[in-house]
């Protein structure tokens, strides 16, 4: 005879299945009246593209969740795939980091490491080998950051700005600045932190804006360099050893300019590309593809697929204008700076927050539907069982 028990145990299993069901959805449509930074299509799950006659057709094969290409220049985005779904960001989150703070300091500045600035990193960060009461000059630092995607060297130079929790605010407040509202930062570096998301779209913007600096393009595009050692302690001669960029694409994809990589057990494999040829510059941002090395490979096709593409397909979106670099004048190849003051300049820049796709670890509505199923169903059940009792 059915007990309390067996109704306990259906329910927790159609618990499991609606939650189950809800994990593998790679979107939730925006509340009605939402708009998108960038344009409506945007905002659409799927493939956006709009080609005319003679277009090539998008690369075969493409597995990453999220993906975007756009022309620097214009900012015209050309192809994209649930360009705004927020997922885990992992070290791309660097291109805002490195264009919020890579300003403030001049690089040939010398700073002493202390214990404290290198105190609290996350397990297995990556590091560049940076150690305690050793000088290092912000150049090398910068280096350690873009080439290693050293957290360490990214604790110091925040830690430099003035704490960890003050660059956070900051790099929210330009992540907002340039319209990347999809983006939620919680710490600098992009380590795996429950709330740490960004977007396709939103790290095209970083890297957009970021390779507007002149130094920040030449620290993004470094193949490799020597970075300070300790000091022997018989000469009391400092030694080096050599970094290299983990950029896979660096040096193998024709006209590849950078810029950043990144991976974490959360949030798989993420890159943003940029890639020059014929005077046009793109943009490419590739989120959690089926592997590791499919990051590097979907970017190469889409950024070919671009080249191809350019003038023979109608845009579906655009990159939002980035306002001037902190404490610098914007030039390059951004499409033209606006003042500070100024909103972001694209199509329809207010965004609702709920109409993301809800942070890892979050059970949404079917959850919660689940949860409600399985309460009523105990409740039920319990007033079944006492009635079977009084009879």
């Amino acid at each position: 005879m059915p007990t309390l028990r067996h109704f306990v145990y259906r329910c927790a299993a159609l618990a499991a299945a609606v939650s189950l069901c809800s994990a593998g959805a790679p979107w939730q449509e925006p509340p009605p009246g939402a708009s998108v930074v960038g344009g409506e299509r945007l905002g659409q799950p799927g493939v956006q593209l709009a080609p005319s006659a003679g277009a090539p057709p998008l690369p075969a094969g493409l597995t990453g969740q999220s993906w975007l290409v756009a022309d620097a220049g214009s900012g015209e985005v050309l192809a994209a795939n649930n360009a705004h779904l927020r997922l885990p960001p992992a070290s791309t989150l660097k291109m805002l980091f490195a264009d919020t703070v890579l300003p403030k300091f001049d690089k040939s500045t010398v700073h002493r490491v202390t214990d404290a600035e290198l105190a609290g990193m996350g397990l297995g960060s990556s590091m560049v080998g940076i150690k305690e009461n050793l000088d290092y000059r912000v150049d090398d630092l910068w280096r350690g950051v873009f080439l290693s995607s050293g957290n360490d060297a990214v604790r110091v130079l925040a830690h430099m700005n003035g704490g960890i929790a003050e660059t956070v605010a900051q790099m929210q407040a330009r992540a907002q600045a340039l319209g990347a509202l999809d983006t939620k930062v919680v710490t600098p570096d992009g380590y795996d932190t429950d709330g740490q998301l960004s977007s396709a779209y939103d790290l095209t913007l970083f890297a957009r804006s970021g390779l507007r600096n002149p130094d920040f393009r030449v620290y993004c595009g470094t193949r490799d360099a020597q970075f300070p050692g300790l000091v022997d302690k018989t000469t009391g001669q400092r030694g080096s050893f050599g970094i290299a960029n983990t950029d896979r694409l660096l040096g193998k994809y024709q006209g590849l300019i950078g810029v950043k990589n990144g991976y974490t057990t959360n949030a798989g494999a993420t890159f943003t590309g940029a890639a020059e040829r014929g005077g046009r510059t793109l943009l490419v941002t590739v989120m959690r593809p089926a592997g590791y090395q499919q990051v590097y490979d979907e970017t190469a096709a889409l950024l070919d697929w671009g080249f191809a593409a350019a003038g023979k397909v109608t845009p579906v979106g655009r990159l939002a204008d980035p306002p001037p670099a902190p404490g610098a004048a914007g030039a390059g190849t951004g499409s033209g700076p606006t003042t500070a003051a100024e909103p972001p300049q694209a199509a329809p820049v207010e965004r609702s927050q709920q109409a993301a796709t809800p942070a890892p670890g979050g059970i949404g509505w079917p959850g919660w539907l689940a949860a409600g199923l399985c309460l009523a169903a105990v409740v039920g059940a319990a007033h079944w069982v006492r009635r079977r009792s009084a009879r």
